[in-house]
């Protein structure tokens, strides 16, 4: 088990099968640097024109299609003092005749308070809707390779994971992913040092990390998309458009996992029932091509 520091010099703007930026074992841990939305840098340098620049890909040894890489999420901490949000919601947000009367979508500059653990709006953001918000870093993007071959676009989102915009992907969250390609070339990127559910105005504050995560392999077990849990809840992951697909895929996952002879071992009527009572939907992205939606159910009921 080793502790990698690694400083990126390129980006990508899809996610796919991409060489290598440094090779790892199963139980090692990463600290290295993401670049924000724009392709800004910690000094504000323009580094990578494209749209969510992702950090990797990283070659994690023995891992091979068939088999689950298991990513902890260590630390997300901000290393600038100013981030960047579009200033309107997203037209398909709102009714059809409410898109005309939205605001002009510019950019907003916000000043980030790292020793306060804030982050303040500037023009023309007025009111009571200019003041310090709290700081809740998450990642925005984080997925492996897709199968066949592909590359896609880090604007979007799949079964590899991808943009999939959810709050949950922050500090002391572990996600799953099915591994498609050998190594399976894990990328992340598109920090957020705060956004709402559903990235309505399609950004979060869009700034830069240092991260820490720390990987491990599953050997011969399969996920179908991507997969979490924290210390209160575990987690499912559609990601598909209309919207209703994607909470197909998330209950689809939820409902294989509560199944699995590994994990509850419950019987189909059971996990049903569970389900039925107990889980929670929370949605991540309905801004880019796929939309997210997270089923989730509390640890509390699988006791």
């Amino acid at each position: 088990m080793t502790i990698h520091t690694f400083e990126p010099s390129i980006y990508w703007n899809t996610f796919g099968s991409h060489p290598p930026v440094l090779r790892i074992a199963d139980g090692d841990t990463v600290i290295t640097r993401t670049i924000d939305a724009w392709g800004l840098d910690a000094a504000g340098k323009q580094v990578n024109t494209g749209s969510n620049p992702e950090t990797g890909p990283f070659y994690i040894e023995d891992a091979q299609p068939g088999d689950t890489l298991v990513v902890h999420i260590d630390s997300l901490t901000p290393n600038r003092d100013f981030g960047h949000t579009r200033s309107a919601l997203a037209p398909n947000v709102v009714v059809p005749w409410s898109a005309r009367d939205l605001p002009p979508n510019t950019k907003i500059e916000w000043q980030i308070d790292r020793g306060a653990n804030t982050a303040t709006p500037g023009d023309p953001v007025s009111g009571f809707a200019r003041r310090a918000y709290p700081l809740k870093p998450m990642l925005g993007c984080l997925g492996v390779a897709p199968d066949d071959g592909q590359a896609i676009s880090t604007s979007t989102s799949g079964n590899f994971g991808g943009n999939m915009d959810y709050r949950g992907f922050k500090p002391g969250v572990t996600v799953s992913f099915p591994v498609f390609a050998p190594g399976a070339l894990f990328f992340l990127g598109d920090g957020h040092a705060l956004q709402g559910d559903g990235e309505i105005i399609g950004t979060g504050i869009e700034t830069t990390f240092d991260v820490q995560f720390t990987v491990h392999l599953l050997k011969g077990k399969r996920v179908h998309g991507p997969r979490g849990e924290n210390d209160e809840s575990i987690f499912t992951v559609g990601n598909a458009r209309p919207l209703e697909e994607a909470l197909q895929h998330a209950t689809t996952e939820m409902y294989g996992w509560l199944q699995d002879a590994d994990a509850y071992h419950l019987d189909p009527t059971s996990a049903s029932v569970l389900m039925g009572m107990c889980v929670e939907y929370e949605i991540g992205n309905v801004f880019d091509p796929a939309y997210t939606v997270v089923c989730k159910l509390a640890k509390k009921e699988l006791r």
